[in-house]
């Protein structure tokens, strides 16, 4: 068979794809694409949330790979994250960075976030068309992941743009580069550091290396890399997503107009709705694993597809409605298990505090083109919009 996910049709919607396979079998083979290997989607929520959780699913690419010949050059402190690991490494690193996005600590930052916020909306003319992406989604959670790791603002635009290659679909030769260019400016800004020592979270991730011995050199770069990625990537996503839904719906919108402060009671709605991350990081089988009736051999590679579980009716009634009245309270749109995303409590308060502003300084915020005409990323790993131009 054909994957689907290639349709170019996929990009702008992909859920009448994921639905055509999930009713099909929720969890099924694809074809080897040129130069891969052949693997499994898994697109039924029951299935995709066995699947995170299930230890016989790896997510170790360095043994994954280790006797594959590749001509990727992919730089290794990106291709071996916390991410792509599984206990006791995975424990250990995950501890390290844990505490930083504790709601104590997020907590702390609220204010920075809603200043910041504020600021950057002071830039919106009334009146006129504005991009909600590049006015308030990408600065937004780029600004905070750097204030709290300690990236100098005159940096910000490079790493921003590093990041979006990371995700570029297709595109090895890219993705590749901005890997090492990553890479390579935060092992310069490590040691930087090092000569003059501050109160960042890199800082604090520096000490542990260099007092306790917690942290291998690797270790350190490639933790500091995985967190300035994730730490806007998903919120970006997220925070584009939801306005478009919400503009989308105009009821639902006009509600959290007229109560602004129902707005952290439907973010979990918003995030099932149109996951941020379309599909989990790679996984594969240490043994035969049986999944939603499927055999799955030793050694295969499985993709979650999050967008799809999300979707599934068997577990979300009604599934294509956006409907602020439901429990989404167990949606997969972080993920699940002992790899669900670490910086979750901190994108929940950057939408909230956002999406909050938003609807409060401008009632009647509309899209300024048709759907779809709107321009979505060309990757399959994240979902997230290119540009969403509103009229406020």
């Amino acid at each position: 068979m054909t994957d689907p996910t290639q349709d170019p049709r996929f990009l702008q919607d992909p859920y009448p794809v994921y639905a055509a396979m999930r009713s099909s079998c929720p969890v099924q083979s694809l074809p080897a694409e040129s130069g891969g290997r052949a693997g499994y989607l898994v697109t039924g929520y029951a299935e995709a949330r066995e699947a995170l959780g299930d230890p016989r699913l790896s997510k170790d690419t360095a043994v994954f790979f280790a006797d594959k010949a590749s001509r990727r050059r992919l730089h290794s402190a990106v291709a071996h994250t916390m991410l792509a690991s599984d206990p006791p490494r995975h424990t250990r690193l995950r501890k390290l960075v844990t505490k930083a996005f504790t709601a104590k600590a997020v907590a702390q930052l609220r204010p920075f976030i809603a200043r910041l916020t504020e600021e950057l909306l002071d830039q919106w003319p009334v009146g006129e068309q504005v991009d909600f992406v590049t006015g308030l989604a990408v600065p937004l959670p780029v600004v905070v992941i750097c204030e709290l790791l300690g990236v100098p603002e005159a940096d910000r635009p490079d790493v921003r743009r590093w990041s979006g290659e990371l995700f570029a679909a297709g595109r090895p030769d890219v993705i590749d580069a901005a890997s090492h260019s990553m890479a390579d400016y935060m092992t310069g800004l490590i040691a930087a550091k090092r000569l003059h020592p501050g109160d960042s979270l890199l800082d604090r991730l520096i000490a542990a290396r260099d007092g306790a011995e917690q942290l291998s050199e690797e270790e350190l770069v490639s933790l500091a890399v995985l967190l300035l990625v994730a730490g806007h990537e998903t919120t970006t996503n997220f925070l584009g997503n939801a306005a478009l839904a919400l503009l989308r719906s105009p009821a639902e919108l006009h509600r959290l107009e007229q109560n602004p402060d129902d707005v952290p009671a439907v973010l979990d709605e918003l995030l099932r709705f149109d996951s941020p991350v379309s599909t989990a990081t790679f996984r594969f089988t240490t043994e035969a694993v049986t999944l939603g009736g499927t055999d799955i051999p030793p050694g295969a590679p499985v993709w979650v597809a999050l967008g799809a579980a999300n979707r599934d009716p068997e577990r979300f009634p009604s599934p294509d409605l956006l409907d602020l009245d439901r429990d989404a309270s167990a949606h997969l749109g972080f993920g699940h298990g002992i790899h669900r995303c670490v910086g979750a409590p901190l994108a929940k308060a950057e939408a909230e505090i956002a999406l909050r502003a938003v609807l409060t300084r401008f009632p009647g915020i509309r899209l300024a083109v048709p759907p779809d005409q709107l321009r979505w990323r060309h990757t399959r790993l994240v979902r997230g919009l290119a540009s969403l131009p509103v009229l406020v």
